[in-house]
């Protein structure tokens, strides 16, 4: 079920991973901003979506993960916007992402996986200013709506993921403080933080975020253990010793 967060803004949270669906209202219609997991929950984000009246003119990929890449039939047959290297990215992993698709959800129309077109300079049909950089995956881009204080933040900034870096990505650790730098500085004009996974942050949890991810950067430019509540989660001991390994290669 969606839930209005701000003006003209709506999320809707799958059992997935705690995965974030958005949905934006622009000028024209309706932006979808990564919308997953399983078939079943794309399939009533598009009743939600019917039931708002409103048409879908555009979607939005925060970033090239197969989690971020999907879509249905039911949203129309309309350009999927992501930074151009993110775009080149998914299109190299096409094949890849489907597998994964596949493997980790039901249900997930396979052919629409990773279809993704070049977000225009002027950035429309997608409203707000792009905040793109190459931390946790190659072309990461968040939007700031600051006319509605808002900040859509992708895989950044959650509550239950710890900072994951990209493996195949060289000076995670310089391109992720970098981000966190861009992200805080969007955060002035935000009210409402909505991560990929988990809880939509408001007033200081915003900042409680940023504090968490830069001390969890911290220790690892310093090759020390973080500490972090998030690691109490036991699914996150293998990208906890992915981070570890990426940083001490």
């Amino acid at each position: 079920m969606l839930k209005q967060v701000a003006d003209g803004v709506w999320v809707r949270q799958s059992e997935w991973v705690w995965s974030n669906a958005i949905v934006v209202r622009g000028e024209d219609g309706l932006i979808l901003v990564d919308p997953g997991i399983n078939g079943a929950d794309l399939a009533e984000l598009a009743d939600d979506i019917d039931s708002l009246g409103i048409p879908v003119v555009a979607g939005f990929c925060t970033h090239p993960h197969w989690d971020h890449l999907l879509w249905h039939p039911r949203y129309g047959d309309v350009p999927r916007y992501a930074t151009t290297t993110a775009v080149q990215a998914a299109t190299d992993a096409r094949e890849r992402a489907q597998a994964m698709a596949a493997e980790s959800a039901t249900g997930i129309p396979l052919d629409l996986v990773a279809r993704l077109t070049p977000l225009p300079a002027d950035g429309n049909p997608v409203p707000g200013k792009l905040i793109a950089h190459d931390a946790h995956a190659p072309g990461h881009a968040a939007l700031l709506l600051a006319d509605r204080g808002v900040l859509i933040a992708g895989d950044m900034l959650s509550d239950i993921l710890i900072p994951l870096l990209n493996p195949r990505g060289a000076n995670q650790l310089a391109a992720y403080a970098e981000a966190l730098t861009l992200l805080e500085e969007a955060t002035q004009y935000a009210d409402v933080l909505i991560p990929g996974h988990g809880a939509v942050a408001q007033g200081p949890e915003i900042a409680a975020r940023l504090t968490a991810d830069r001390a969890y950067i911290d220790a690892l430019q310093q090759d020390r253990e973080p500490l972090d509540d998030r690691l109490a989660q036991d699914w996150l001991a293998a990208p906890r010793q992915a981070n570890l390994q990426h940083t001490r290669n």
